[in-house]
C-alpha cells in the first residue's frame, strides 16, 4: 500500500487532465511522498483516458454517471492510507498538497481546503456561488451539524481511507460532497481545514456543475439528514404558539390594541397546533428510522422519546386526548340542546366546537403515529446468523 492517492474525478477534461496530472506527480516527487496518481474516469469521449495514461496515472472506468459515483468508486479502487481528491479542471493546484499531507499525518481524518481562507482568485468563482451559494449551504450545515468546516463544497480535500470508507457514502451527484462532511462530522472523525486557493479553471466548456439544480440537492440532503430541525424546530413552535393562542381565545375574544382576536383565530391557533403536533411525530419517526437504517449515528437531542415510547402508552396518550374531546363535544351538544336544537350563538358554540375537534384530531394523530413507529421499529428478516437491526 502507497501512502497517499490522489484522486481526480474525469469527464471530458483533456484539455486540463495532462496538467493537473503533472503538478500531482511533481509534489509526489519533490516531497518524497510515496503515492500514486488515479483518474476516475466517468465516460470521457475526448480522450482523457489516454492522455492520463501517458502522463503515468492510473486510469479506472466507472460506468455510473455522477461526480459522487466517480469519486465513490476512486476511493474503494486507491491503494493509499490517504486519498486527496481534486477536480481535474486545473482549478486547484496539486503541487501545493503538503498541508493536506501533514494533517492527515498528524491524525485528522478529513481534512477540507478552504477557498475562503485561502483566497478565490477573479473568475474563479461566480458570484452566486460566492456570495449566496456556498456561505448560505455552509452556514446550513454548521448549523445543523455543528461541523467545524466552513466551505463545504471545496472540492480539494483529504481524507483517511479507511474511515471514509467505513461512512458508506451513498450519494453519486454533486451532494457527495456535502454528504462526506455531515457523515464525517455525524461519526465523529477528526476534521481540520486548510487554507486553499482556487484559481479560474483551464476548460473551454461551461462546467458540470449547474447551479440552482445542484444547490437544491445539496439543501435537500442537509434537511433529510436533519429532522430536528426540519421537523422538530418548526414543529415545537407551532404547536407552542398555537396552544398559547388558543388557550385565551377558548375563554373569550382576545384585544390587542386596536385588534381583537376571535373564534377565526381559534380556529387557526388550532390547526396550527395539530400541524406542529403532526411535525413532532413525524420528527420522532423519521429519526428513529433513519438511526435504525444508519442513516444517522443517534438519535439527535430532543427526540429519544421516539425510541423509547411504547406503543401502548403512545396509544394511551392518544385515547386520553381524544376523550378529552370527545367530552368537548358532548358539552357543545348539551349546548344546543339547550337551545331546542335551534340555530344557536355561534361565537359560544364554536369557541367549544373548535378545541374539541382539535383535541380528538390530536389524539388520532398520536394514536396512528404510534402504529406508524411501531411498523418502522420492524427489523427485516436476516440470514442465518446475521443479527437484525436494532428496534
Amino acid at each position: 500500500m502507497v501512502e497517499v492517492t490522489i484522486l481526480m474525478p474525469c469527464l471530458n477534461e483533456a484539455l486540463t487532465l495532462a496538467s493537473c496530472i503533472r503538478k500531482a506527480r511533481a509534489f509526489l516527487s519533490q516531497t518524497g511522498t510515496d503515492g500514486e496518481v488515479l483518474i476516475a474516469d466517468n465516460g470521457s469521449t475526448d480522450g482523457s483516458q489516454a492522455l492520463a495514461s501517458a502522463e503515468g496515472a492510473r486510469v479506472i472506468q466507472v460506468g455510473q454517471r455522477g461526480y459522487g459515483a466517480a469519486l465513490w468508486a476512486g476511493i474503494e479502487s486507491a491503494r493509499g492510507r490517504y486519498v486527496i481528491m481534486g477536480d481535474s479542471d486545473d482549478s486547484y493546484d496539486f503541487s501545493q498538497l503538503q498541508g493536506f499531507v501533514d494533517a492527515l499525518r498528524h491524525g485528522h481524518q478529513l481534512v477540507m481546503g478552504n477557498r475562503f481562507a485561502g483566497g478565490i482568485k477573479p473568475g474563479a468563482m461566480p458570484a452566486l456561488h460566492r456570495y449566496l451559494g456556498n456561505p448560505v449551504l455552509s452556514f446550513v450545515g454548521r448549523l445543523f451539524f455543528r461541523s467545524p468546516v466552513r466551505d463545504f463544497h471545496c472540492g480539494l480535500r483529504g481524507f483517511d481511507r479507511q474511515a471514509m470508507l467505513a461512512l458508506e457514502l451513498q450519494s453519486t451527484g454533486m451532494e457527495f460532497a456535502s454528504e462526506m462532511v455531515v457523515k464525517a462530522t455525524l461519526g465523529g472523525l477528526r476534521i481540520a481545514e486548510v487554507p486553499t486557493t482556487l484559481s479560474p479553471d483551464g476548460r473551454d466548456r461551461p462546467p458540470h456543475l449547474r447551479s440552482w439544480r445542484d444547490g437544491w440537492r445539496h439543501l435537500r440532503f442537509l434537511l433529510v439528514h436533519a429532522p430536528a430541525w426540519l421537523f422538530m424546530a418548526p414543529g415545537l413552535a407551532l404547536l407552542l404558539l398555537g396552544i398559547g393562542l388558543a388557550v385565551p381565545l377558548a375563554r373569550g375574544p382576545l384585544p390587542l390594541g386596536r385588534f381583537t382576536l376571535d373564534i377565526h383565530t381559534l380556529l387557526y391557533a388550532v390547526v396550527m397546533a395539530c400541524v406542529g403536533l403532526q411535525m413532532l411525530l413525524f420528527a420522532g419517526a423519521s429519526s428513529s428510522h433513519a438511526v435504525q437504517i444508519g442513516v444517522l449515528p443517534r438519535m439527535p437531542k430532543g427526540l429519544a422519546w421516539a425510541r423509547t415510547v411504547s406503543l401502548e402508552a403512545a396509544l394511551l396518550t392518544g385515547l386520553a386526548i381524544f376523550l378529552l374531546g370527545a367530552v368537548l363535544a358532548g358539552v357543545t351538544l348539551w349546548m344546543w340542546s339547550g337551545a331546542d336544537f335551534r340555530a344557536i350563538d355561534p361565537g359560544r358554540l364554536m369557541r367549544v366546537a373548535i378545541p374539541a375537534a382539535g383535541l380528538m384530531m390530536a389524539g388520532i394523530l398520536v394514536a396512528t403515529s404510534a402504529f406508524m413507529m411501531e411498523y418502522l421499529r420492524l427489523a427485516p428478516r436476516t440470514a442465518a446468523g446475521e443479527a437484525p437491526l436494532p428496534s
